[in-house]
C-alpha cells in the first residue's frame, strides 16, 4: 500500500478513505471539541495526503499514524486557542447528558448518562493540557499508538512523547477529578419556595462562594 501511495495510485486514496475516514474524523474531534471543525479536518486530511504522498516512507505498517499525523498538524488550524477549545467542549457537555430522557425504571441509562457526563468533563478539562500534551494524549490514549508511532505522527523524539504523555495522565486525572468532585458537592438550586399562600424568592449561591 506504501507503494501504491508514493506513486500517486487513485485508487489506494479510496481504500485509506474507506478504512480510516471515521478513525480520522473521530481523532479530529477530540482535538477540537467540535463536530463541524472535525468534519472539515477529516476532509482536509485525505487531500492533504495526496499532496504529501511522496514523503511515505516506503518501509513501514499501517499507514493510520501518518494519516493521524496529518489530521492533528490541520487540527491545530481549526483550534488555535485553548480558550477556543474550552468553548467547544462547554458546548458539547451543556447538550449532553442533560438532553438525554431518562426512564424511571431504568438504572443501566442513568449509568450511561453518568459516563457520558466523565465523557463531557475529561473533554471540557483537556481544554487547560497544553496543545502538544493534548495531541499526545488523544493520539496514545483514545487512539491507541504505540509510542513510537505517537512520535512518527507528530514528528518529536519518542523520549518527549512518553514525557508529554505522563504529565497529560497526570493533570487530566486531576482536573476531570475535581470537577466531578465540585459537581457533587454543589447544592440544587430552587428559584423559589413557598410556604403557604406566600412565596419568598430564593437567590441562587453567588459564583465566587460556592
Amino acid at each position: 500500500m506504501r507503494t501504491r501511495v508514493r506513486a500517486g495510485d487513485p485508487s489506494v486514496f479510496a481504500e485509506l478513505f474507506e478504512r480510516y475516514a471515521r478513525t480520522v474524523y473521530n481523532h479530529a474531534f477530540r482535538l477540537t471539541a467540535d463536530w463541524a471543525a472535525a468534519e472539515d479536518v477529516m476532509s482536509a486530511t485525505f487531500m492533504e495526503a495526496w499532496r504529501l504522498r511522496d514523503r511515505v516512507a516506503a518501509e513501514g505498517g499501517s499507514l493510520r499514524p501518518w494519516l493521524l499525523g496529518v489530521a492533528t498538524n490541520l487540527a491545530r488550524n481549526q483550534c488555535r486557542s485553548n480558550r477556543r477549545y474550552r468553548a467547544a467542549a462547554a458546548a458539547l457537555a451543556a447538550t449532553g447528558p442533560s438532553a438525554v430522557e431518562i426512564p424511571d425504571h431504568a438504572e443501566d441509562v442513568a449509568g450511561q448518562v453518568d459516563d457520558r457526563r466523565r465523557i463531557a468533563v475529561t473533554i471540557a478539562a483537556m481544554g487547560s493540557l497544553r496543545r502538544p500534551e493534548r495531541e499526545v494524549l488523544v493520539l496514545c490514549l483514545w487512539e491507541g499508538l504505540e509510542y513510537a508511532e505517537a512520535a512518527e505522527a507528530l514528528g518529536i523524539p519518542l523520549g518527549t512523547v512518553r514525557s508529554r504523555l505522563s504529565r497529560a495522565r497526570t493533570r487530566l486525572r486531576k482536573l476531570a477529578h475535581a470537577e466531578l468532585t465540585a459537581e457533587k458537592r454543589e447544592p440544587a438550586r430552587r428559584t423559589r419556595q413557598t410556604n403557604g399562600d406566600r412565596a419568598t424568592a430564593v437567590r441562587p449561591v453567588p459564583e465566587g462562594h460556592r
